[in-house]
Order: structure tokens, then C-alpha cells, then sequence
């Protein structure tokens, strides 16, 4: 198993499990859009007792505009 530790945007600090270890470019749902993270460097942690491989993927865009705000009126002030 390997991981994508993600860097900027709204995703920034996540984790998420990579299927495929060889991605370059990440498509990730959010809210009502998507964001794009590419790949930077090789994977890490790749030996038999270091745990699960890991790669960094640094934000590039969302596909839309990304409202900062909660569905709350509340949240709007």
C-alpha cells in the first residue's frame, strides 16, 4: 500500500491511500468541485520495515471557485 500526503489547498495535511503508486496527478472530489494535485519527487519509505510507501502531491487548481464558507448563515458573517 502506499499513501499521498498532500501540500496546499483546501486538502493540505490530508492523507489519502494511493491505488496506484506510479500517479503523477491526483483528481480529488471537494464539496461541489474538484481539485488537482500533481506529484513532486519519488516515492519515500519504500524498504520492507519503514511502513507504507509515501508520495507528495502539491496543489495545482480547482476546477471551480472554492466558497470558503460552511452551508450555515451562520457561517457567512
Amino acid at each position: 500500500m502506499a499513501i499521498a500526503r498532500l501540500h496546499g489547498g483546501p486538502l493540505d495535511g490530508q492523507l489519502l491511500p494511493l491505488e496506484n503508486p506510479d500517479l503523477d496527478r491526483l483528481i480529488v472530489p471537494y464539496s461541489e468541485t474538484q481539485v488537482v494535485y500533481m506529484r513532486k519527487g519519488d516515492l519515500e519509505h519504500t524498504g520492507d520495515h519503514d511502513g507504507p510507501a509515501e508520495a507528495e502531491f502539491w496543489f495545482v487548481e480547482a476546477h471551480d471557485d472554492i466558497d470558503p464558507y460552511g452551508d450555515s448563515p451562520r457561517d457567512r458573517r
